[in-house]
C-alpha cells in the first residue's frame, strides 16, 4: 500500500480522533481507513492507536511516529509548492484555535475572508477557553492571548488587549464609582469562572502592584454571561478590553479604575515550529493578521 497514503490516513485519524471522522475528512470509506492503519501497523510492527468502543487514542510510539510523519508530509507539500510556483493557490485543510469569544468576534471574520478567497480550503475552528496542545490536537494555527513561554512554536504579534473593570451607568449612579481597588469591597462583583479563573484581581499604579482577593456576588461559566449581567446593572465585572468593546461603545458599560490597569497583554498568531510553513498556513496567517491588526488598535 502507498506509504504516503498511509501517512495521510494516520494524520487524519490522529487529528480527528476517530476512523469515521477521518474517513469523512479524506473522502474515503471507513473500511479503507481501517485497512490503511492496519497495514501501516503491520509494516511497522507497532501499535499506533488504542481503540475502544468510545474513542481512538494514539499510542506513545504512534505519537513519536506522527511527529516525523507530519514533518515528512510538510516537506512533500513544500516541494510540490516549490515546483508548481509560489503563486499556487492554497488548498487542503487547516485546524485553527482561539479563545471562545475572541474567536467568535475576531477570528471567524478572518476565516470567512480566507475561505472566500481560497475555495479549495477547508477549516476546523476550535474556539476553546483553555490552552490547546497544538501538536497533540493537530492544530495548525492558533491565537494566543498572553505572554508566550519558550516552546516549539513561532509567533507573530498582532496587537494587545487590556484587563478592564466595567459596570453599567445605572449601577454606578446608584452605588457610586470606585476610586481605588479597596473601594471594591463596597460593591457587588461579578466574575467569570473560566479556565483562568482566579479569586484575586490584580491592579497596578505608580509602580505598585496590588492583588485583591474578591468575593463575587455572582459567578458564571462564560464571559458573555458576566458581561451581560454587568450591563443589566448587577455589579462590576473584570474582562478583557475586546470582550466589552461593543457594550462600551454602545454606552451599556463604562470602564472604571482605568488608572489602575495592569500592563497590556500581547496577542499572537502562533503556529508549530517547522522549517518552512506550508503555503496554506502562510496565506491564512497573512489573512488573519490583516483582520486582527485592524481590530486591535
Amino acid at each position: 500500500m502507498d506509504r504516503i497514503h498511509q501517512m495521510q490516513v494516520l494524520v487524519a485519524v490522529a487529528e480527528e480522533r476517530g476512523f469515521s471522522s477521518a474517513a469523512r475528512r479524506l473522502g474515503l470509506s471507513g473500511p479503507a481507513i481501517t485497512r490503511a492503519v492496519a497495514s501501516l501497523e503491520e509494516d511497522l510492527n507497532v501499535q499506533l492507536f488504542k481503540r475502544t468502543t468510545r474513542q481512538v487514542r494514539i499510542t506513545e510510539a504512534g505519537a513519536r511516529y506522527l511527529e516525523d510523519v507530519k514533518r515528512i508530509l510538510s516537506d512533500i507539500t513544500e516541494a510540490e509548492e516549490t515546483i508548481s510556483g509560489t503563486t499556487a493557490a492554497p488548498r487542503g485543510h487547516l485546524v485553527v484555535t482561539a479563545p471562545t469569544m475572541f474567536g467568535r468576534l475576531h477570528v471567524m471574520p478572518g476565516i470567512a475572508t480566507f475561505l472566500k478567497k481560497f475555495p479549495e480550503m477547508t477549516v476546523d475552528a476550535l474556539f476553546l477557553d483553555r490552552i490547546v496542545d497544538m501538536l497533540e490536537e493537530g492544530v495548525d494555527v492558533g491565537v494566543r492571548i498572553g505572554r508566550l513561554p519558550d516552546s516549539s512554536i513561532r509567533a507573530r504579534k498582532v496587537g494587545e488587549v487590556r484587563t478592564v473593570l466595567v459596570a453599567s451607568p445605572d449601577y454606578l449612579m446608584a452605588r457610586g464609582t470606585p476610586r481605588s481597588p479597596q473601594d471594591l469591597a463596597k460593591h457587588a462583583l461579578i466574575a467569570a469562572r473560566t479556565g483562568n479563573f482566579s479569586p484575586a484581581w490584580g491592579f497596578s499604579a505608580e509602580n505598585r502592584e496590588i492583588s485583591l482577593k474578591v468575593k463575587p456576588k455572582l459567578t458564571a461559566t462564560s464571559h458573555d454571561a458576566v458581561i451581560e449581567a454587568a450591563a443589566n446593572g448587577l455589579g462590576i465585572t473584570r474582562a478583557l478590553s475586546y470582550q466589552v468593546a461593543p457594550a462600551v461603545a454602545e454606552g451599556r458599560l463604562m470602564i472604571v479604575l482605568g488608572e489602575w490597569e495592569q500592563a497590556p497583554i500581547p496577542v499572537h498568531i502562533i503556529h508549530r515550529e517547522d522549517r518552512s510553513a506550508p503555503v496554506k498556513v502562510r496565506a491564512f496567517i497573512d489573512c488573519l493578521c490583516g483582520h486582527l491588526e485592524a481590530d486591535l488598535v
